[in-house]
């Protein structure tokens, strides 16, 4: 197989649906990393990872993994990646034991005793019904499938929402583990930020099918600051600095992209780190400018 750089690259891929466009996104997933992939319900992340997939057809736009078309190369590609979704895919009348016969015939490299490990690992039983199984035991069920047939690609479209912490502790536990290998790579889409802040290396977000930001994590974080202070103090700002402002009865919190630059330019006024929820939220309201 040729080398490649990049798990993922996505180059103006554009998907029209009645009343949603998704608009020329572009983005890469390198090899060995973990991608987050954010944004509200609706913004188009599930889009992406279906014309990722081939499930649906874009209307323009080249998608490639492992250096693949993955239209043209759509089967040798489906052998070397594993997809998890919120729900649960498989027949719930089988067995987690029905699903090992069942899918050694599926996937050229399925592994039993890997997938057996798992399952002694998470405490899932072997015999008994899927339908059986807590929400939390049918996402660790469907990791350990993905997890069993030597992928290179995990893809997860709001794979840990919904599950308790300590289930999606378990989980990004995993997902660590299985990056130890740097040929295999992750992409990640989930609202809960903070488990993309412990483990993603990069992070992609989009609203209203566009394209926001993409880039490495630390970066993004790093750049992006938010200035608390007065009303008063607030006028001051250069609007061109600003992504978006909360305002209260209080005073202003107020989103900025160039963190350094601003720190010397209004250095009188307190700026404090942020976090991806909050980056989230200040761009999504980012057309409105001011917020509350």
């Amino acid at each position: 197989m040729m080398e490649y750089e990049n798990a993922i690259e996505i180059r103006d891929l554009t998907v029209k649906y009645d009343g949603f466009t998704l608009d020329k996104v572009s983005f890469d997933v390198a090899k060995g990393s973990i991608m987050g992939f954010i944004g509200q319900n609706g913004a188009g992340k599930t889009t992406t990872i279906k014309a990722l997939l081939n499930i649906i057809k874009r209307d323009s736009g080249s998608i490639k993994m492992f250096g693949l078309d993955n239209i043209k190369d759509e089967l040798e590609i489906k052998e070397q990646i594993s997809a998890v979704f919120d729900a649960i895919p498989f027949q719930e009348q089988l067995t987690a034991g029905n699903l090992d016969r069942i899918l050694r015939d599926v996937y050229k490299e399925w592994s039993s005793d890997t997938f057996k490990a798992y399952l002694d690992r998470l405490a899932l039983p072997s015999r008994k019904k899927i339908s059986t199984f807590s929400k939390g035991m049918k996402m660790k069920l469907q990791i350990a499938v993905a997890l069993s047939h030597n992928a290179k690609l995990l893809i997860m479209d709001e794979a840990t929402t919904g599950l308790d912490p300590v289930v999606r502790n378990e989980c990004l536990d995993m997902f660590l583990e299985y990056l130890q290998d740097e040929n295999h790579s992750i992409l990640m889409s989930s609202h809960i930020t903070t488990d993309l802040e412990k483990v993603a290396d990069s992070v992609t977000f989009i609203n209203k099918g566009k394209l926001l930001l993409t880039g490495y994590k630390d970066d993004i974080l790093e750049k992006h600051g938010v200035i608390k202070c007065k009303k008063s103090d607030y006028k001051e700002i250069s609007p061109e600095d600003i992504i978006s402002a909360r305002i209260n009865d209080f005073g202003a919190e107020v989103m900025v992209s160039d963190k350094a630059m601003c720190k010397k330019k209004y250095s009188g006024l307190t700026l404090d780190n942020t976090t991806l929820e909050e980056i989230m939220l200040y761009y999504v309201n980012a057309d409105k400018k001011e917020w509350c």
